[in-house]
């Protein structure tokens, strides 16, 4: 799915005549930085190896998961696939982004792009495999197009963020991009937290709990991170290269997106008797609501990036 993706962008981002200019950026000597030590490399590094990490996981559970035939296991190649292109899409945008100030928007661009399909791949395995029924009953009717449309106004935020405040902290930058990435969150880890309240004691020790609950922590102490500068502010100078809180954010989504696709098997593996009669025959739409949230955020990033091209291409007449 990763690369099915990378190569829709690609072509809604360049026409033919940029071929050699496409080229350039992914040409075999950019990979000797991932061996170089630069203030990026721990960046790409954390989620390189978590991509590597999700990759082998799939193989394993391809061994015992009939992805092809069982409706009900959409969902989690759903997950796992958004987990492998966001890391994907992540790691080349920290390794690739200073070949140009043009290529630094259009990776971010694409950066954010895998970020809403997380988004959404998130909400789906929470809705379908983690959900309470009390809990079902209630949100049933708005979550999953609530869901898609938050993940997509996560990109877009995100993506006019870059563009119109670039290198700027200011309160209408952080807005854009936090905003619809917080109510996003919120909406998508409910059925996550109500679980955790109302499961009775008997069930706290219920391992798939014990991932979720994992799951919740590391997301919150990586956001906190993501929107505090520590511990660079307590030592100025001194985590150039390692200790940014940039990396901290890195490391703790990585371990917030293991826990997570560990409590999902669990529950697709142990709750069948439950999603399998809230769904029903649903899962066919969710695949199709991914598509959808893919096709507008590749859009979405490619507008921004010819509107970059643009705005480039101004300053240098």
């Amino acid at each position: 799915m990763a690369t099915v993706i990378t190569e829709k962008l690609s072509r809604l981002l360049f026409n033919v005549r940029q071929g050699p200019q496409l080229l350039a950026p992914l040409s075999p000597s950019n990979a000797t930085q991932l061996f170089q030590q630069h203030n990026e490399a721990i960046n790409v590094w954390t989620h390189l190896v978590a991509a590597l990490i999700l990759l082998l996981r799939f193989q394993q559970l391809s061994q015992r998961v009939d992805f092809g035939q069982d409706l009900h296991a959409q969902p989690l190649l759903i997950i796992i696939a958004a987990s492998i292109t966001y890391l994907t899409f992540s790691t080349l945008a920290h390794l690739l982004q200073a070949k140009s100030e043009f290529w630094h928007y259009s990776f971010f661009f694409m950066d954010y792009v895998g970020v809403a399909i997380y988004q959404y791949g998130s909400a789906l395995c929470h809705y379908y495999y983690a959900i309470e029924p009390s809990w079902h009953e209630k949100i049933k009717g708005f979550y999953v197009p609530a869901a898609v449309l938050l993940a997509w106004l996560s990109c877009a935020g995100s993506c006019y963020a870059k563009y119109q405040y670039h290198q700027s902290a200011g309160l209408l930058s952080r807005l854009c991009q936090e905003l619809p990435s917080g109510l996003a969150y919120m909406l998508d880890i409910s059925p996550v937290v109500h679980r955790i309240y109302t499961a009775p004691p008997s069930q706290q020790s219920d391992p798939a709990l014990l991932y979720h609950k994992c799951q919740v922590l590391f997301f919150l102490i990586g956001a906190f991170f993501f929107s505090h500068p520590y511990p660079e502010k307590w030592f100025p100078g001194k985590c150039h290269f390692f200790g940014q809180s940039h990396q901290i954010f890195h490391v703790c989504l990585v371990l917030c997106t293991l826990a997570q696709i560990e409590a999902v098997v669990l529950d697709y593996e142990s709750r069948r008797h439950i999603y399998s009669a809230l769904q029903g025959d649903l899962a066919h739409n969710f695949s199709a609501l991914c598509l959808f949230t893919v096709t507008c955020s590749v859009l979405t990033a490619a507008y921004m990036a010819r509107k970059v091209k643009t705005k480039l291409s101004f300053k240098d007449e």
